[in-house]
């Protein structure tokens, strides 16, 4: 499979890369990214409690939109739900199917106080669920009823790290396109919350999804001839 299928125009002026890469240093935004991260965890422990199992835990990831990342359809007892992240009016929305909406604004707070709103706005929309408010798969966890610790949102960081997923979904989609054997859907996964960035960040993409692909069809000894086509024009 080729890695050269993805790459910035040339034509593109470097204010346009800009925005589709913004530079997004850790310290610069490391407390709004840990309290963004646990507020992630809540809204995913959600639909990980609801949500019937997929192989490969399917189920619990979200998928990047247009503005944010939304869970997309979530059945529940009383009627299904979604709850989607607009990183563009920074407001959390909760849709029902029988058109209810509840809406929660992403701002400076504490994630005790976002656990709390958001459990609220679901037993408001006659959702009753419980889940474990320990988070997972971070070093020191605190609670979330409990966490005050975490209680920061810089809405212009959040905007960047959003931008840079809708790139880095466009890069996946396409490298996995031309692969016609099974494949797992390009989701957000909110357990761990790692992002590094490059100087060529769609290659650099590419070149580690190649590398790791081919190792694992060596190992396994795939017909590759038979699970790969030709990468589309872009």
């Amino acid at each position: 499979m080729a890695t050269n299928i993805i790459s910035t125009k040339s034509t593109m002026t470097q204010e346009e890369k800009d925005y589709l890469w913004p530079p997004l240093p850790l310290e610069a935004w490391k407390k709004t990214y840990e309290t963004l991260h646990m507020w992630t965890q809540v809204v995913g422990k959600v639909k990980l409690e609801l949500c019937p199992f997929l192989n490969q835990w399917w189920e619990v990831g979200f998928s990047v939109t247009a503005r944010g990342l939304t869970t997309s359809l979530i059945p529940s007892p009383a009627g299904a739900f979604q709850v989607t992240f607009d990183f563009i009016n920074h407001n959390l929305s909760l849709f029902t199917s029988d058109r209810k909406r509840k809406n929660l604004a992403l701002m400076p707070r504490s994630v005790a106080d976002f656990y709390q709103h958001f459990m609220m706005a679901l037993n408001a929309l006659g959702i009753e669920v419980k889940i474990n408010t320990m988070p997972s798969e971070v070093e020191n966890p605190i609670p979330f009823e409990q966490d005050h610790t975490h209680n920061s949102y810089d809405p212009e960081y959040v905007n960047r790290w959003w931008r840079i997923l809708v790139q880095v979904d466009k890069v996946f989609q396409h490298y996995r396109s031309y692969f016609i054997g099974k494949s797992s859907p390009v989701l957000f996964y909110w357990g761990t919350f790692d992002l590094g960035q490059a100087t060529s960040p769609e290659q650099t993409l590419l070149e580690f999804f190649q590398s790791t692909y081919e190792a694992s069809a060596t190992l396994a000894h795939w017909n590759r001839q038979e699970l790969e086509q030709q990468p589309p024009n872009l």
